[in-house]
């Protein structure tokens, strides 16, 4: 009896899959990233971050980066949405530190800090995606070496509001077109050291500027190092702002800290930065930092529960991945060993064009033995028939496909020979094995070294 419900719990889970898919920790593995600035627009999470390069010692940022997506659990890797080179007032090409992006009038501004004493720069766009410019051509900012992570509320009334700061806040009012501002630019001592409160509560740098159901918050940094992520609550833009607890305590784990919160699909969300991909290889202390996010909860006043470390936090997934549409490869909940790269396409690959470079593509890169690629509640509803990989053979190797785990079921593998044409890309299509409901889908990867390049895939029903 033991024997044929185990045999019917397994042939449940093939049939019809896992109804809950778990988010990974950090949620990008191919790059290291920080600082995070979630934007949400229409159904979608814009997540801007900055960008520790891998060899990085000390900081070392030199661009902005942007993820996407619409469950929390599966992001998307835009590459490089604006970097130092936009601003051409800028004298260096270390420095891209913390910045926002937010949205006004079907316009996004993207406002970048300048350490040393540089300024606070402004870039727009007609989209989330870019390309961003610099319409001023100067610094919006230019008041003095505190001028660091800047963070922007728009009020209900339409007042924008600039702040930033490290280790005091300073706020000034923008203007309508939220490229330049008035009246004087004001410290904010509200926010400082608050009497009875240790000084691991008190406010450093980062902050975040949100209204949410009336309240007004201000959410920091706290006193370095290693800084958690504390908050205090206003009735009023501009203070004066009263402590209201720590949303996570510093860790060593989290040696610096900046969060960002939103609000997506019922839920709320804050996202901040820790060590954790560092410390999977090695034990020095680099700054080569990672983006993680965690559901909190408000209570009926408005303040916020206090969350454990990120690893000991459950993000539930608030969507599905269609899997019968194109799905980029750098679409990923987790992934082992894999970097994301952007080429530039020659009309040879694509068209005659008078051999002028046509068109960029982002795809998965140094994709060796043993790594893989995980996406997460995959809706395999229609079932599956085929499966089609967009690659560029380098040595050549095997795809396996998993479901529920790297070591699941098989549905298939998609074999990639090498060729004298190893940079081309081309679609091969395979038979898998049918399978419907919801499912993680693994894509393993097998051979030496260097094996291909991932664009996209796509099942068929």
């Amino acid at each position: 009896m033991k024997s044929y419900k185990c045999v019917l719990i397994l042939f449940f889970i093939w049939t019809f899959g896992v109804f809950e898919a778990k988010a990974q920790d950090p949620i990008v593995q191919t790059k290291y990233t920080a600082d995070p600035a979630p934007l949400v627009y229409h159904d979608t999470v814009f997540l801007y971050t900055t960008h520790d390069e891998d060899d990085a010692f000390g900081f070392k940022m030199q661009d902005w980066l942007l993820y996407t997506s619409t469950d929390m659990v599966n992001w998307t890797d835009h590459g490089i949405v604006a970097s130092l080179k936009n601003f051409k007032w800028v004298p260096y090409d270390n420095g891209a530190w913390a910045a926002q992006c937010v949205e006004r009038g079907g316009k996004f501004y993207l406002y970048c800090p300048m350490p040393n004493g540089v300024g606070i720069g402004v870039l727009v766009a007609d989209s989330p995606y870019g390309p961003f410019k610099d319409p001023i051509g100067k610094p919006l900012i230019k008041n003095g070496p505190e001028d660091i992570d800047p963070t922007v509320l728009i009020d209900d009334d339409g007042q924008a509001y600039l702040y930033w700061g490290n280790p005091n806040l300073y706020y000034v009012k923008l203007n309508d077109d939220m490229i330049s501002y008035s009246g004087e630019i004001i410290k904010d001592a509200s926010i400082a050291k608050v009497k009875g409160q240790p000084d691991r509560f008190h406010y450093q740098e980062g902050p975040w500027a949100y209204k949410r159901k009336g309240h007004y918050y201000m959410a920091y940094a706290a006193t370095c190092c290693p800084e958690g992520i504390g908050y205090a609550m206003s009735n009023s833009p501009v203070g004066p702002w009263e402590f209201k607890g720590m949303i996570m305590d510093g860790t060593p784990k989290s040696n610096g800290n900046h969060p960002g919160i939103i609000d997506y699909k019922g839920k709320s969300y804050v996202f901040g930065l820790n060590y954790d991909l560092l410390k999977k290889s090695m034990s020095k202390h680099y700054e080569r930092r990672s983006v993680s996010a965690a559901e909190i909860t408000y209570n009926g006043d408005g303040t916020i529960q206090k969350l454990p470390y990120w690893t000991l936090t459950h993000l539930e997934q608030v969507g599905r991945l269609n899997p019968y549409n194109k799905v980029e490869a750098e679409t990923m909940a987790n992934s082992k060993g894999l970097k994301t790269a952007k080429a530039t396409e020659w009309e040879r690959n694509i068209s005659w064009d008078k051999g002028e470079k046509i068109a960029t593509r982002l795809y998965v890169t140094s994709i060796n033995n043993g790594d893989y690629l995980e996406v997460r509640g995959v809706d395999l509803s229609k079932g599956v028939s085929s499966v089609e990989v967009n690659v560029a053979a380098l040595n050549g190797g095997r795809m396996e496909i998993h479901i529920d785990g790297k070591t699941g079921p098989l549905l298939g593998v998609v074999n990639i020979k090498t060729s004298a044409e190893g940079d081309i890309w081309k679609t091969i299509t395979q038979k898998v094995k049918n399978v419907k409901g919801i499912h993680d889908v693994y894509f393993v990867f097998k051979g030496s070294n260097d094996l291909f390049e991932f664009d996209w895939w796509k099942f068929n029903g």
